[in-house]
């Protein structure tokens, strides 16, 4: 193998495939990435058996070949040098990298192309959803954060994504909260749903969706889901990247059972001004199980604005009460939420308002921000001391 190629290209391919690599592998060549001459260009590959990325880079191929190295090695080398042109060439024999850019050389040793395992790509029997990626970000940025990491649970690490129709719907929970986003699809995805009943319902690696919305940052053009006729994996193929994930097995539990049907008291609140609060609040609040209450206060009178107050006390700390505006239809309640929960939802509300809908002090809390219907936050309750 012999190709050539321009730094800040190599820089940021290495970049996109590195979150793919193995941290902690039993096999070394997973440690690895693999580059390998693809059709004029520089095709890298990372994969740790759940993620792998495929990313191609420009470069000028004089003699084809592949070879895996160190990803961790390479990557730091390549980002330490100018941005000007590398010059890569493999000694087959020792399976040795020979990089040159400027002034520098090196020489790095890698393992052997072959023993790299396969980053699968699309075939012609895979089903094919071309979805808007501006669209998908936002989805993937309001749901997956509500996704459990305790690998106990494996569903509840993933991502329900359900097609019904012309919607396409996500849904994460990880016992305490739950985050439902729900927006139109285009007529094309609509008609290969309706064509292919199979994949009306996969659950996706919550990680994998994190790393589909990283690597999807400068994505114009409709990323295509693929999903393989085994239903083992799917595929996100963008411009230069395919990202790769297994999907998991078992079934998502009924979220709408979750989300009330109703509710005794609603209150329209500031986004900004709430948001901030609760972060003065939880620096009290984190030494006492993040615990903040909100006292909801309607004005009883229709041309007064309620009031809610946000209590947090630590026993060693001390304790901290805000009070803020508010519009309130309904009862007085109390209810303690989660503060860091509070401000994870708060934190991807991009409305200036939402809405809080609650019941009672032991009813779950759901959040919905103004002027955007298909977005669904539920936050259950705490436990209040003295209740």
């Amino acid at each position: 193998m012999k190709v050539s190629c321009l730094q800040e290209n190599l820089a940021k391919g290495l970049s996109i495939v590195g979150r793919a690599v193995a941290s902690r592998s039993t096999l070394p060549v997973l440690s690895n990435v693999l580059m390998k001459t693809d059709n004029g260009q520089l095709k890298l590959s990372a994969n740790n058996f759940e993620l792998g990325i495929n990313c191609w880079v420009g470069a000028k191929i004089d003699t084809e070949g592949a070879i895996t190295v160190p990803a961790r090695l390479l990557s730091e080398f390549v980002n330490s040098l100018p941005p000007e042109r590398i010059d890569m060439e493999l000694d087959e024999q020792t399976q040795t990298l020979n990089l040159r850019c400027a002034r520098v050389e090196s020489n790095i040793k890698g393992i052997d192309a072959d023993e790299f395992p396969n980053v699968a790509g699309v075939s012609e029997d895979d089903i094919i959803i071309k979805l808007e990626p501006e669209s998908l970000r936002l989805m993937i940025k309001q749901v997956v954060f509500a996704a459990a990491t305790d690998e106990s649970r494996p569903v509840f690490t993933g991502v329900l994504v359900r097609f019904n129709g012309d919607t396409l719907t996500m849904a994460a929970a990880d016992g305490f909260r739950l985050s439902v986003k729900a927006t139109a699809l285009n007529q094309s995805a609509s008609q290969v749903v309706e064509d292919h009943s199979e994949v009306s319902s996969l659950i996706i690696p919550g990680r994998a969706l994190t790393e589909l919305s990283r690597v999807s940052g400068d994505q114009e053009q409709p990323i295509e889901l693929v999903v393989t006729p085994s239903r083992r994996q799917v595929i996100f193929r963008m411009q230069d990247v395919e990202l790769v994930s297994q999907l998991i097995e078992g079934d998502f539990p009924d979220y709408t059972r979750i989300i009330p049907k109703g509710h005794t008291t609603r209150s329209v609140l500031e986004t900004a001004s709430f948001l901030k609060a609760v972060r003065i609040s939880h620096l009290f609040a984190r030494d006492s199980a993040n615990i903040v209450k909100l006292e909801i206060s309607p004005s009883g009178d229709e041309l007064m604005n309620g009031r809610v107050t946000l209590v947090a006390t630590s026993a060693e700390l001390g304790d901290n009460v805000s009070d803020m505006d508010a519009s309130i239809d309904g009862e007085a309640v109390e209810v303690a939420f989660n503060a860091k929960y509070l401000i994870d939802v708060l934190s991807i509300v991009d409305t200036p308002q939402f809405i809080l809908e609650t019941s009672s002090p032991s009813s779950p809390g759901v959040f919905r921000p103004v002027g955007d219907d298909g977005f669904t936050h539920v936050i259950m309750p705490m436990h209040i001391q003295g209740r």
